[in-house]
């Protein structure tokens, strides 16, 4: 035989009609018990395997979730895709990838159609620029679609899985208003992201908190390197107090600017108190280790493939945000003024 084996051919092996190998591979309990045996071992010996995508198209059943990647500037990718692989494997789902890079919804819309035309029963977005928020406003798909990371969208029929950025920026700041700091320096990344935007209103309410505490806002772009030179200027400018914390968009951006300060002379915590976001792997063995917020990116997505599931059986469109933790440290401490007291 020079193609692969069919129902026909495993009919014929077994001497049964392909309605009955049909019944066989649908696990339908009107076959016989001696002629599933012969069936069965009909399909061992010639090898036979079902066309799973034709199959798929014709049920619309895929056992497959969609997934795709909106953006290039996805930090914590290999984390997040981890949980959606690990959740959807655990409930006996493949998962397959599409690339959407930016253009028009209608451009957007063909990627979903695409995975859609292969039959998956639900699609997750993973993106993180407004782009996103502005394609997925309009779009309608015959599957339910969950959106991790890229903020609300005025769209009722998407659900959301987000980590609170907001409250993540509020605990690293009330953390440095406990031990006594009035003067907080936010670094943050750039404000075209949903992450950032949210974290800027989450230091801001926690300042308001607190009547005597004051803050300045510099923008960085999420880079070592952008840490680096806003520490730089925070150090060298003469027009003003400096700040006793900085609080900086992720942990990179913090790297950068424990490296300015060392070539400074500035001392951390002594000096100045110094909180990151994210907890990336290394970040407890910065000198000094590095106090920063915790962001459970595997959860996010096993959540989101959980709440997909829960749509497919016909639960209604949700929001869920997963709280972050402040991870403590030896980069944060008491202002000078107040270390002794």
């Amino acid at each position: 035989m020079n193609r692969a084996p069919g129902m026909v051919d495993v009919a014929r092996e077994a001497g049964v009609s392909h309605v009955t190998v049909s019944r066989v591979l649908n696990d339908h309990p009107s076959v016989r018990p001696e002629t599933r045996a012969r069936v069965e071992a009909a399909i061992e010996k010639l090898g036979y395997r079902r066309n799973s995508v034709a199959r798929a198209l014709k049920s619309r059943r895929s056992s497959t979730i969609g997934v795709v990647l909106a953006g290039a500037e996805l930090y914590e990718l290999p984390r997040m895709l981890r949980g959606v692989q690990s959740a959807a494997q655990r409930a006996g789902y493949w998962v397959n990838l599409a690339s959407w890079q930016g253009g028009s919804t209608r451009d957007f819309a063909e990627t979903l159609r695409r995975l859609t035309d292969q039959a998956v029963e639900a699609v997750a977005v993973i993106g993180d620029r407004p782009m996103v928020v502005d394609a997925l406003a309009e779009i309608a798909t015959d599957v339910p679609v969950t959106v991790i990371v890229s903020g609300t969208v005025p769209n009722p029929d998407l659900g959301f899985v987000e980590l609170d950025q907001e409250l993540g920026a509020r605990l690293a700041v009330r953390h440095l208003l406990r031990l006594g700091h009035r003067r907080i320096a936010y670094l943050t990344g750039a404000l075209r992201t949903y992450d950032a935007r949210a974290r800027v209103d989450g230091w801001r309410a926690a300042l308001a908190e607190v009547p005597e505490a004051q803050g300045e806002l510099f923008e960085g772009d999420f880079t070592g390197n952008s840490g680096y030179r806003l520490a730089t200027y925070l150090v060298t400018r003469h027009e003003a107090e400096p700040p006793t914390a900085i609080f900086t968009g992720n942990d990179q951006m913090a790297m950068g600017v424990l490296a300015a300060f060392a070539e400074l002379g500035v001392r951390v915590p002594q000096d100045v108190s110094l909180v990151g976001f994210d907890d990336i792997p290394g970040a407890a063995y910065l000198v000094p280790a590095l106090t920063t917020v915790r962001q459970d990116f595997l959860g996010l997505g096993e959540r989101c493939v959980e709440q997909l599931l829960g749509r497919i059986k016909g639960d209604a469109p949700a929001t869920e945000r997963i709280p972050p933790e402040l991870v403590v440290r030896r980069s944060t401490a008491p202002p000078r003024d107040q270390a002794g007291s």
